[in-house]
């Protein structure tokens, strides 16, 4: 899953923990939400978790209206807008944000940034997505915002080891997710992406700005059924900007490209409706693997 919360913070020298003691006393949390429901079950958890008051930066064409019914404030804004993404948190003196679900890779194309966004970018020499979200990332905590960890009070959806929903792999699948990993983990070294599609120790397909599920359909077209998925984190990936996300759209995407097993990494990645995903698993005999990092 890519998109401006799918981001790694290029310049950071050590890898951002995966998640943050759920136990701070957080008065408020701040969520910026992107699309998919992502942001809704961050809302659920913080909530369930005693957070008391949650304000979301919302996107438009982009974060759900619904998310409205499991916030206490929520201000919408276009892509592009940092000064009002800023302003949303420190004027409501929210001190904590957690960044929850993509943008549309077409919205990014379209970015309209104000002169708060257009005097970061400036000053950027290399302008990619790492770079660009980095360095909103240092602008928030200018303005007393400390991001948190994408999976923070998420803990109990990620991914366990071995194989977690659906049949045993057999042994040639277990070769190939051996296979996929390594090749899955030096394209995202080189921040292509993070998934490829295998078979047979042949790569079928490697992500691109397209996505994982479009990875996915491509790969299983010419696997032709009984493929694998290999989705990774990169090296010393910032959890604050990414975290390898599958769900319910991921299987029914594996299922439509006959994908026999979709491996992920154990303690890395989050399962959204965990038990949604696990029926569909079961009743689409897609095996779901979690590889130990």
């Amino acid at each position: 899953m890519r998109g401006p919360y799918s981001l790694a913070l290029h310049l950071q020298k050590t890898a951002f923990p995966v998640t943050a003691p759920s136990s701070i006393p957080f008065a408020s949390l701040g969520i910026i939400a992107g699309n998919g429901t992502y942001p809704f079950a961050l809302a659920k958890a913080a909530r369930a978790a005693g957070v008391a008051r949650i304000v979301a930066a919302a996107f438009e064409n982009e974060t759900d209206p619904a998310l409205a019914d499991l916030v206490d404030e929520i201000e919408w804004m276009r892509v592009g807008q940092l000064g009002r993404l800023i302003k949303t948190f420190s004027s409501r003196k929210v001190a904590h944000a957690i960044m929850a679900g993509q943008i549309a890779p077409d919205n990014l194309f379209d970015l309209r940034p104000d002169l708060k966004a257009f005097l970061v970018l400036a000053k950027l020499r290399e302008r990619n997505a790492e770079t660009i979200f980095g360095a909103i990332g240092e602008e928030l905590a200018k303005a007393g915002v400390q991001l948190l960890p994408a999976t923070t009070f998420l803990e109990e959806h990620l991914a366990g080891a071995g194989v977690f929903a659906g049949p045993r792999l057999s042994r040639r699948e277990e070769s190939d997710v051996r296979f996929g990993f390594g090749i899955a983990k030096e394209v995202s070294r080189l921040d292509i992406g993070q998934t490829v599609v295998v078979k047979g120790g042949t790569v079928l397909a490697v992500e691109g700005f397209d996505g994982t599920n479009a990875t996915i359909g491509r790969g299983g077209k010419l696997g032709n059924g009984g493929a694998v998925v290999v989705k990774v984190s990169k090296p010393n990936q910032d959890f604050r900007f990414d975290v390898p996300v599958i769900g319910p759209a991921t299987l029914e995407t594996a299922a439509e490209a006959q994908i026999r097993v979709i491996a992920v990494e154990a303690g890395r990645t989050l399962l959204m409706e965990r038990e949604r995903i696990a029926e569909m698993a079961g009743r689409l005999k897609i095996s779901l693997y979690g590889i130990e990092p």
